[in-house]
């Protein structure tokens, strides 16, 4: 018999809706790709980024980024609605801040090395990399309010908080995070930027729910 739970299907309903977020952020990127209303765009430097080498082999965790963000969003939207709604929120409110940013602060960054060191599979994979992803607009990086939004979703996701789930997780984000740095597709202050973005957006979307997390850091400690 079908469920006739009026709440549960507002709440489906709800974030079948949040999906059409993906087709205006995609939208968004076309428009800021040839936007640039400075009429200029600024570089993005600091010397760590000089200290950090260029590593092919993090093309898999920069790539894996799609997959990653995608399967939360299937995840949650199949076993935990709720947390579904919280991690578009987070979403919605950090790229919402980028996009002010983008658009006031047109960036830019000159780390890719104009001679890839070596010639196989991966590299020139980063070459096609190279070639279709511009390096404009990277501060903040996306890449990691990606990746910090799907560990905060599976922190809220009651079937993902295990201890060996969140370091799975956990340790994923990170070298996607850690990607971004070493194929020289942003400076560690796009890095840091997004930090603190998601920073500020985990305690907007999530602090209704931050008495549930301490008592479950409380019990796993």
């Amino acid at each position: 018999m079908a469920d006739l739970n009026p709440a549960r299907h507002h709440l489906l309903s709800h974030s079948l809706l949040l999906i059409l977020f993906w087709a205006v952020v995609f939208i968004r990127y076309l428009l800021l790709e040839n936007l640039n209303p400075a009429g200029m765009y600024y570089p993005v430097y600091c010397p760590l980024d000089d200290m950090i080498p260029f590593c092919e082999i993090f093309l898999i965790p920069y790539v894996f980024w799609y997959f990653f963000m995608m399967g939360m969003h299937l995840y949650t939207i199949l076993y935990d609605q709720m947390s579904f709604r919280q991690y578009t929120k987070f979403l919605i409110f950090c790229f919402g801040i980028s996009t002010v940013i983008f658009l006031i602060f047109p960036s830019c960054q000159n780390l890719r090395p104009t001679v890839l060191p070596r010639d196989n599979i991966l590299i020139r994979a980063v070459r096609l990399l190279y070639r279709t992803d511009t390096n404009t607009n990277v501060f903040p990086s996306e890449h990691v309010i990606g990746a910090i939004a799907v560990f905060v979703a599976a922190m809220h996701t009651q079937s993902l908080r295990t201890p060996w789930k969140l370091a799975i997780i956990g340790l994923t984000s990170l070298f996607i995070c850690l990607s971004t740095l070493f194929l020289k597709q942003h400076s560690v202050l796009d890095t840091v930027a997004a930090v603190l973005i998601c920073i500020l957006a985990y305690l907007v979307c999530y602090r209704s729910q931050d008495h549930r997390l301490s008592r479950w850091l409380a019990q796993a400690l």
